[in-house]
């Protein structure tokens, strides 16, 4: 059985980079996408799962997961961001990750530090979900910033050969 410790560290092998180029933009949409992927990278579908949990535990890959365009499913979508002191940072990320509108929290330095990405059926569950997530941190207010134009560019990283 393949075990992700076969792995050599910290160069991408020709499989890795088979399946990295695989996932990218054009991940299957099946029963067992990852059969797929590694059929396509000349493994297991166990064996390309492994390597991508592995890519992760390794920090080449920060995650793995569907985009969907809110716009495109009739849902609204925003990014905010607030000012939450040190002491109450933990417990403000603990609630603001709570909500499973939240599909991105960042930390940054300054003010304001903590940013999210918040999608949700319409403009007015944004506004009631920044409420309460205002309420429950203590901290804020939150900043509700929609983007006026959506710019998206579509980057997949084609690896070669060579890493």
């Amino acid at each position: 059985m393949f075990t992700y410790e076969k792995l050599p560290e910290p160069r991408l092998d020709e499989t890795d980079r088979k399946i990295l180029n695989r996932i990218q933009g054009a991940f299957p949409i099946s029963r067992d996408p990852f059969g797929e992927v590694g059929e396509e990278a000349g493994v297991t579908g166990d064996e390309a799962l492994m390597r991508v949990i592995a890519l992760i535990d390794r920090g080449i890959v920060r995650k793995v997961g569907p985009f969907f365009d809110a716009r495109k499913l009739d849902y609204a979508s925003t990014l905010c961001a607030m000012a939450v002191p040190g002491a109450k940072i933990y417990d403000a990320v603990k609630v603001i990750n709570s909500y499973p509108q939240v599909t991105h929290n960042y930390l940054r330095k300054g003010k304001p530090n903590v940013w999210f990405t918040l999608i949700a059926e319409s403009l007015d569950a944004i506004e009631r979900i920044i409420a309460e997530i205002t309420e429950k941190c203590g901290a804020g207010p939150v900043r509700n910033l929609p983007a006026l134009k959506v710019f998206k560019i579509k980057v997949d990283l084609r690896l070669d050969d060579k890493d």
